[in-house]
């Protein structure tokens, strides 16, 4: 059976949705190249995206016009198969995609249960609450970086169900992000 992981940059207060460009004080402070890896990594482990509409749109409208930039998120999101969860989305215009309609459990407990790597979700906050809220998620790999926000979405809002997660891995980053890996259950 599949995995299902959620992978976030967040904050260390737990913003993963912000107005403004809070990256900006990571993504300038020092070498990103082993970062870089550890994402390229965890992306050569995967071969399904999944997103809801309004993240899925935004990358659509940036990534498919990047493909000849080398990086291997292009090269990456060219190649995997992306689910994206929408009830008006009628074209998705982007190679590889599927668009989604049924119930979230259904549709992911579908998903799980065929062959293949991992299933990766990113962005979405809004998608990525239900997600929890479904209990259909085995890890999140949470980019911590080293910013207080004091205000924006967070990962877990106000009421979530209580879970337990279970430490798997940490790994520091030149840049002062560290990656935090949590099995549930």
């Amino acid at each position: 059976m599949r995995d299902l992981i959620v992978t976030e940059n967040i904050t260390l207060d737990g913003v993963i949705e912000a107005a403004g460009d809070w990256f900006a004080p990571a993504n300038t402070d020092g070498d990103r190249s082993d970062m870089a890896a550890a994402l390229q990594r965890q992306a050569e482990m995967a071969d399904a995206f999944l997103t809801g509409r309004v993240t899925f749109e935004e990358m659509r409208s940036y990534w498919p016009h990047r493909a000849e930039d080398g990086s291997y998120v292009a090269e990456y999101l060219g190649r995997v198969q992306k689910y994206v969860f929408s009830g008006t989305l009628t074209h998705p215009e982007w190679e590889h995609t599927t668009v989604l309609r049924g119930t979230l459990e259904a549709e992911i407990r579908g998903l799980k249960a065929e062959p293949g790597r991992d299933i990766v979700a990113t962005g979405s906050i809004s998608l990525v609450h239900a997600l929890a809220a479904a209990g259909v998620v085995d890890e999140y790999r949470l980019f911590v970086h080293p910013v207080v926000l004091g205000t924006g979405r967070r990962l877990f809002p106000d009421g979530a169900a209580p879970r337990r997660l279970r430490l798997t891995e940490t790994s520091a980053f030149a840049c002062g992000v560290v990656l935090l890996r949590y099995r549930v259950g």
